[in-house]
């Protein structure tokens, strides 16, 4: 199988070069990333535990879907693609917000959109261990008791929603 090559980014999101998965993540160089959060019409978001196979954060939760943006792509086209890849659903994405690349993020410029559906997700088993909707207080519970079982980058987008939100520092 062929490695990933992904875009270098500098601090302010300007492609400077590209490199191969193994070396952006070893080097912790700055790159890009997407998440996608499917939220259901009961206002549940659809949370992802991901497989031990994972390089990174492997059977830590995460956002519904979520992947690298490759070279050349956008954030909105990578988005589209790792929907489609991992949870087989296609809808309208919204987007939502931009966080700059750092250690919190796990060194990618990192993108959230969301999409409102009751389709049923069909989950790739390379990708995802397990899937299930979870309450946002709920989610706001396992942030403050265990949050290294949360990716960073899930961590700081939780974080900023519930921020948007007004539950920043309270449960529902």
């Amino acid at each position: 199988m062929v490695e990933e090559v992904f875009d270098v980014c500098d601090s302010d999101d300007n492609v400077i070069g590209q490199a191969p998965r193994s070396v952006v993540h070893a080097e912790n160089l700055l790159h890009r990333a997407v998440h996608i959060w499917i939220w259901n019409t009961k206002r549940e978001l659809l949370i992802q535990q991901r497989t031990a196979l994972k390089d990174q954060y492997p059977h830590c939760l995460t956002s519904s879907a979520s992947g690298h943006v490759d070279s050349g792509e956008d954030y909105l086209t990578a988005a589209v693609r790792e929907l489609k890849e991992e949870l087989q659903l296609s809808g309208q994405l919204e987007f939502l917000v931009k966080l700059p690349a750092g250690p919190e993020t796990a060194y990618e410029h990192t993108v959230l959109y969301e999409l409102v559906t009751d389709d049923p997700p069909i989950p790739d088993p390379n990708e995802i261990a397990d899937l299930w909707f979870e309450a946002p207080g709920k989610l706001m519970e396992r942030l403050q008791q265990t949050p290294d079982l949360l990716t960073p980058p899930f961590r700081e987008l939780f974080q900023w929603w519930a921020e948007q939100n007004g539950m920043a520092d309270r449960s529902e």
